[in-house]
């Protein structure tokens, strides 16, 4: 399985604090379409850039990695999926809130590639760390076009070198 270093903030310095996370992404497929979604104008980091459903495991809540992905996709676009075996691996960091400069996240992400169970999208579960505003089926030659958050390139680069 490929995986790539691409990230959103610097490297931090071995000095710096270092947090690390899990994190999953869900390329929903139907009909030779993917499921984007758009980052909402108040996210802080990728505000209006297009990804896909997914986000970090949340210890306390996520037993186990299928439920952690169905939890997220239910949550941001209110769709049961099958999830599949994960086809890419990545990292990016991400500036720790909270915490004192230059304190730094490393979130090790798995893409995975799912079958929606259910179609009706909607965005009425999301929670307000989401930040998302909009949900689209892209073809997959359209794909190219939408600007992806800069750490999501390769994998989308690695889902469309799959063949679908």
């Amino acid at each position: 399985m490929p995986a790539t270093g691409s990230g959103t903030a610097a490297a931090p310095t071995r000095t710096s604090p270092i947090t690390l996370q899990f994190a999953q992404k869900a390329f929903i497929v139907a009909d030779e379409r993917l499921l984007l979604v758009r980052k909402s104008e108040s996210d802080p980091f990728h505000p209006g850039r297009w990804e896909v459903p997914g986000g970090r495991l949340e210890i306390a809540q996520d037993l186990d990695l299928d439920d952690h992905i169905r939890r997220e996709v239910w949550e941001e676009v209110g769709l049961k999926i099958d999830p599949g075996p994960p086809f890419h691996l990545w990292q990016w960091f991400m500036p720790a809130r909270g915490e004192p400069a230059p304190a730094q996240i490393r979130v090790v992400a798995a893409a995975r590639v799912c079958v929606p169970v259910t179609t009706e999208i909607t965005m009425d579960h999301q929670t307000p760390d989401d930040h998302l505003d909009e949900s689209v089926w892209v073809p997959f030659g359209e794909l190219g076009s939408y600007p992806l958050i800069p750490s999501l390139r390769p994998v989308m680069r690695a889902f469309l070198r799959l063949g679908q």
